[in-house]
Order: C-alpha cells, then sequence, then structure tokens
C-alpha cells in the first residue's frame, strides 16, 4: 500500500474524529458544568465553614462531617428516611405487582385501567401533596368524614407522629405506584404464552400458574423495580416538605429535607454540604451492595 493512500486513510480519520469530538462537545460541556464541576465544589465546600452570609469562609478540615455524625437531628432524619424506604418501597412493589396481575389477566376496556393506573404519577407533586392535604384536613378533609360515617373517630393525619409518616407513604403510593405497574405489565406480556398453555394441559389453576411461572419470570423486574423505589425513596423530599414540612415536631423530616434547612434556613452551605455526601455515601453504599447481591443471584 503506497504512503498517499496511507496518508489518505489517517486523514479521513482525523476528519471523522473531528466530527465526533464536534458533536460531542455540547455534551460534554454540560457534563462538566452541571455534574462534575459541582460535585467536585461540593467536595471541598464540605472541608469548609462556608456561609450563605459570607462568614468563615477558610477550610475546616474534617470538622463538618465530625459534627454530622455526632448530630442527633442528622440522625433522626436519616433514621425517618430508611423507615419511609421500608415501609413505602414494600408496598410499591406488592400493589404494583397485583395491578398488574389485574390488568393482564384480560379485564374489559384495559386502556381504561392502565390509564386509571398511571394517571396519578404523571401530576406534578405539589398538585398530589394539595389534594392530599385537603383530603387529611381533621375538621374538612373527606377522609375523616368518611370514617365518622361508619362510628370511627377522627384521625390527626398530618399531626399525630405515630401516623404522620404513614400519610405520607399513603400518597406516595397513590402517585407513584403507576411506575411499577407499568413495569410489570410490560414484563409479564412479554413472558411466553406456550409456559401457561403447557400449565394448563397439566391441570395446574391460575394460582398454580402465578406462582410457578409468573413469579419466576419477573424476577429480574422485580429487582430492577426494589431497586429504583429504595433510590427514589431514600431522596424523598418534595411530598414530605410540602404537605407537613418535616413535623410534627420532626417526625418526617427526610435527610434531604434536613440538608435544606442547614444551608438555606441555617446559611451553613459547608456543614450541609458534608451532610450531603454522607448521604450520597450511603446511597453509594446501597446501591453498589444491591448490585452485588443481584449478582451473586444470578450466578
Amino acid at each position: 500500500m503506497s504512503s498517499a493512500v496511507i496518508e489518505r486513510r489517517k486523514a479521513k480519520t482525523n476528519k471523522n474524529d473531528l466530527h465526533g469530538w464536534a458533536f460531542s462537545a455540547p455534551f460534554i460541556i454540560f457534563f462538566l458544568l452541571f455534574l462534575v464541576w459541582p460535585i467536585l465544589y461540593g467536595i471541598y465546600m464540605s472541608f469548609t465553614g462556608q456561609t450563605l452570609t459570607g462568614a468563615n469562609n477558610g477550610l475546616v478540615g474534617f470538622a463538618n462531617y465530625a459534627e454530622a455524625f455526632g448530630d442527633p437531628d442528622m440522625w433522626r432524619s436519616l433514621g425517618n428516611t430508611v423507615y419511609f424506604t421500608v415501609i413505602s418501597t414494600i408496598p410499591l412493589v406488592l400493589i404494583a405487582l397485583g395491578l398488574a396481575a389485574l390488568v393482564n389477566m384480560g379485564l374489559p376496556a384495559q386502556w381504561l385501567w392502565r390509564f386509571s393506573f398511571f394517571a396519578p404519577f404523571l401530576l406534578a407533586s405539589t398538585v398530589v401533596s394539595l389534594f392530599f392535604t385537603w383530603m387529611y384536613n381533621p375538621q374538612l378533609g373527606i377522609i375523616n368524614e368518611m370514617l365518622g360515617n361508619v362510628g370511627i373517630a377522627p384521625v390527626p393525619w398530618l399531626n399525630d407522629p405515630a401516623v404522620a409518616m404513614w400519610s405520607i407513604v399513603i400518597a406516595t403510593v397513590w402517585w407513584t405506584v403507576g411506575f411499577n405497574f407499568l413495569l410489570y405489565l410490560a414484563a409479564m406480556q412479554n413472558i411466553p404464552q406456550q409456559h401457561y398453555e403447557a400449565a394448563s394441559i397439566d391441570g395446574a389453576g391460575g394460582w398454580r400458574q402465578f406462582f410457578s411461572i409468573t413469579l419466576p419470570q419477573l424476577g429480574p423486574t422485580t429487582v430492577l423495580i426494589v431497586i429504583l423505589q429504595i433510590l427514589a425513596s431514600l431522596k424523598v423530599f418534595d411530598q414530605i416538605y410540602q404537605i407537613t414540612a418535616g413535623g410534627p415536631g420532626g417526625a418526617t423530616r427526610s435527610i434531604v429535607q434536613y440538608v435544606f434547612e442547614t444551608g438555606f434556613t441555617g446559611y451553613r452551605l459547608g456543614y450541609s454540604a458534608a451532610i450531603s455526601f454522607i448521604f450520597f455515601a450511603l446511597i453509594m453504599i446501597v446501591s453498589v451492595g444491591q448490585i452485588f447481591l443481584n449478582r451473586k443471584r444470578s450466578a
């Protein structure tokens, strides 16, 4: 092969590389500006005493992290977040599975059922929060009115620390279960019908087919839904802040809300950044642990 041909090929390769970088440049710029740089600056900020007032912006080393680990309010907020994650993830998985199974049975007007179950997920968090705040009203709310009609005393849904978090969970399940429902329904509809036909020939009934065919085939989808749901629940903020503002007495305050209040109400940006990265480390541990367990299960 002549040197001229080699040079032309090199020039063409360089030109293609240049075009590739030109197309990738906008994404790379936005990625660096809005993801990499904020993370790096946040790490730096967590080692400073930076405040919104501009006072004490110097380096303080690991003082913020040491204070965070000894902060009972942070641990309580983190405990509230973990509690919310546990009691919301279970119904969001089980209810979604049940709804998908019902629709997959071949109910008439399936488009209506699908729309009804998924439509709340399209609503903004402010709409859902306002809707449930009205329903939970102790004097005028429809829920207490219905309870009163059957002789049950009114429940202080948002004012009782023992009930407030469950009120948030109910609102969250109604709002977000549609997404998990669609994932389960799509997975069910991809299961080959030959499995069910063979099971029917062998005399297996509906429940036997569900537990012996459907559930095992949904294993990977269930793992995906659980991972996504845990990560989403750990980052809960909107509905809690809008419905209870973390009350009563901090009983529903999440770790994200505590970070927000520490940074923008208490003006301690450096300390709130340190709490953020402690929480980030927790999410990474959960994510890596789930990936490891999933790989071990697959192997």
